[in-house]
């Protein structure tokens, strides 16, 4: 019986080399930076690879999802220029000049290797990453002690309780802000879906769900911070019957 021959599969290679006649039939991919597009490909690769291939505790994760206009919600740059930052403006290629709010100085002698643009409900973000081969990696040896060791144990009732009996209360940031999700959920539901004022309703109900996330997100940061400074050596608890005994 003769061998059927074998199916040629695209791959994320195949995909890259076929970007060119991709612009040809569709003109407005031009108007898209080429390693964008590279970068769009690498990311349903790793989807992909995720899916097929087992962690190391052999779970496989989820079957990718079709990311629509709705859902793809930011994009890399995988090189850019050295000098890209001028002042309050950003230049990122085919888009060109940005105005910029800097959250903090560029280290000096760090380069920046690759940008990111990310859309969110209050606008838009730009991450960087840098990099600076001089900075030597961090390495730290602590040898535990009843002295220097800190447990914490998560709880329901407390965000945390270590194990010299001080305990950090939970904040609630979702309960204090239901009664205004409430209001703007209302609003919301009154228009008619699709319309613009629908698309507004629908961004202040974004916004305000943004607000609760970046409250728990400086809540932890600053949390872990003040941890940090307390102690050298940490031990979290985990849940099961061993830690059940020892509590």
């Amino acid at each position: 019986m003769p061998i059927p021959q074998l199916r040629d599969n695209p791959n994320y290679y195949s995909q890259k080399r076929d970007l060119v006649n991709t612009k040809d039939k569709f003109p407005e991919y031009k108007l898209i930076h080429s390693q964008v597009c590279q970068d769009c490909i690498k990311r349903v690769k790793l989807a992909f690879d995720r899916w097929f291939k087992a962690d190391k505790n052999g779970q496989k994760l989820g079957k990718p999802r079709f990311n629509g206009i709705g859902r793809y919600r930011s994009f890399t740059y995988p090189q850019i220029k050295l000098d890209c930052i001028e002042g309050n403006k950003i230049n990122l290629p085919k888009i060109g000049k940005v105005k910029l709010i800097q959250h903090r100085p560029i280290p000096e002698g760090f380069i920046i290797k690759t940008v990111t643009i990310s859309r969110k409900a209050d606008g838009y973000y730009v991450t960087l990453s840098l990099e600076e081969k001089s900075v030597p990696a961090l390495t730290t040896k602590v040898e535990p002690t009843l002295k220097n060791t800190l447990g914490i144990d998560m709880g329901l009732k407390e965000f945390l309780v270590t194990s010299v009996g001080e305990s950090v209360p939970i904040p609630q940031y979702y309960r204090s802000s239901q009664k205004r999700l409430k209001t703007l959920q209302k609003r919301l539901s009154r228009k008619k879906k699709g319309s613009k004022r629908w698309l507004k309703a629908l961004l202040a109900v974004a916004k305000q769900h943004k607000k609760v996330a970046d409250k728990r997100k400086d809540f932890h940061f600053k949390t872990a911070n003040e941890l940090l400074s307390l102690i050298g050596c940490y031990c979290p608890c985990r849940r099961g019957a061993a830690c059940r005994r020892q509590t």
